[in-house]
């Protein structure tokens, strides 16, 4: 065990085991002013390189505020005061503008300095605990470390420090804190009419989010609830209906009557070879009012010499295309896959069943569907993840139309992404586009979480070993 009570004393067997509480409380003066002055612990005894280290880091965060962060986050907080100005110029016959306040960089440059207080924050534990750290060594009369010691150290029992440090670093500033930033975009008014650094918007907390719910002006609600039933319905169809159908097909091609089954697993995944957005656009072509598809069913009569299937421009026909199109582009993929899976089932469980006498159907549905589901629940739940954020089929075979007025800039056949990416890069509102991706993101989050955990993968995951 790492730590004992021993007289109502906490001692630690590794300095190493206390937490940043429990060294603030069982540290000496030194160690609780190295939580207010880094590196103070350390400088006290000898550790120069540590110490200078952890304050270099405080005085050039202390240095960052005084200059920058205490206003940055005063217009974190207001979002900006001043807007830009703008005034005609007789003389010169032109319109002279002044600079104001943008936005957009009060949020920004007010998340850096949440983020970078958050940090210096941890960099004031780690300062604590090492400050600790010595002292218990200096009590126990241990040796100290050296700053070679330190350096020793990340070669071997810190080696994953080492490693580690970069790729974490980059996760955050590359990831979450830009990550932080839209998610708060949703509780703002940026949108079409706030835009910086022309106009300011403001905090509005969850006014966009209630929009979103109820009926307004401008028919959120009455798009988002559409969006949202097609996406849902639209990554059912998607995900199952490629499982099923490559299943059946990985199925056909592996029975033993089936001969030169090389040749026929090249023929399906030489469609995967081709890339998916060549695809698309050729199936788009193809099923076009007057595209092949169209001009031979007027050649056979099946249709009126001025008639076409409106593949893309009505809604219901659009959805069933595009779905159709997907499992051409799909099912490959999951035949490739379950081959893998099929060739892995026992062979002795079949011999067994058709010892019993149980006939093909039954030997599928009690013995090969099982397993299938079992090994595959993870991907399954995976691929209906991808269908519901599937930008390229969507946008590139109907462009999210046909168009509904009724809509807030949004089509029949529009998925949330698709929503998303017209709400933000064509009318320009932010906020609603953030709203939209935290829905997006709750929903798929618990929808696999639950999923998942209920799965016989995740309850018994050597049932089938």
């Amino acid at each position: 065990m790492g730590i004992f009570k021993k007289k109502k004393e906490l001692i630690y067997t590794r300095p190493s085991d206390a937490s940043t509480a429990q060294a603030f409380r069982h540290g000496d003066t030194t160690t609780k002013l190295s939580f207010f002055i880094f590196g103070l612990g350390n400088l006290l005894n000898k550790q120069i390189v540590r110490g200078v280290v952890f304050l270099l880091l405080e005085i050039g965060y202390l240095a960052y505020m005084i200059s920058f962060g205490f206003k940055s986050l005063g217009d974190f907080v207001t979002l900006g005061t001043v807007e830009q100005g703008q005034t005609y110029n007789e003389a010169l016959g032109i319109y002279e503008y002044s600079m104001g306040d943008n936005s957009m960089l009060c949020l920004l440059y007010g998340v850096i300095t949440i983020a970078l207080t958050a940090a210096i924050v941890f960099v004031a534990c780690m300062s604590g605990k090492s400050a600790y750290a010595t002292q218990f060594r200096k009590e126990r009369k241990m040796h100290v470390p050296t700053f070679r010691d330190d350096l020793r150290s990340l070669k071997e029992e810190n080696l994953h420090a080492l490693l580690l440090s970069l790729p974490i670093i980059g996760i955050l500033v590359f990831t979450i804190v830009p990550l932080f930033f839209m998610i708060l975009i949703a509780f703002t008014s940026y949108d079409h009419e706030h835009q910086p650094p022309g106009n300011l918007f403001e905090w509005v907390g969850l006014k966009n989010f209630i929009s979103m719910f109820s009926t307004g002006a401008n028919n959120l609600a009455g798009t988002f609830w559409p969006v949202l039933s097609w996406t849902l319905i639209w990554a059912v169809f998607a995900t199952f209906s490629c499982y099923i159908l490559g299943m059946l097909l990985a199925l056909l091609i592996n029975r033993k009557g089936t001969r030169i089954k090389g040749f026929w697993r090249f023929m399906f995944v030489l469609s995967v070879a081709v890339p998916q957005f060549v695809t698309l656009l050729s199936m788009k072509t193809i099923f076009d009012i007057n595209g092949p598809v169209n001009i031979l069913l007027r050649d056979f009569g099946i249709i009126g010499s001025q008639e076409s299937v409106p593949f893309f421009t009505n809604a219901l026909y659009a959805k069933i295309t595009i779905i159709c199109i997907n499992i051409w582009i799909g099912v490959p993929y999951t035949m490739l896959s379950t081959t893998g899976i099929l060739q892995n089932i026992p062979a002795e469980l079949y011999e067994a069943a058709k010892i019993d006498g149980a006939s093909a159907p039954t030997i599928f549905r009690k013995i090969t569907l099982p397993y299938m589901v079992f090994v595959m629940t993870p991907n399954l739940i995976t691929s209906f993840t991808g269908n519901i954020n599937n930008f390229n089929v969507i946008y590139l075979l109907t462009g999210g139309g046909p168009n509904e007025l009724t809509y807030y800039y949004a089509g029949k056949t529009d998925l949330l992404i698709t929503w998303l990416y017209r709400l933000t890069i064509t009318q320009k509102d932010y906020n609603l586009g953030a709203v939209i991706g935290i829905l997006m993101f709750i929903i798929l989050a618990t929808v696999s979480l639950l999923t998942y955990r209920h799965t016989g993968s995740y309850k018994d995951e050597g049932a089938f070993q």
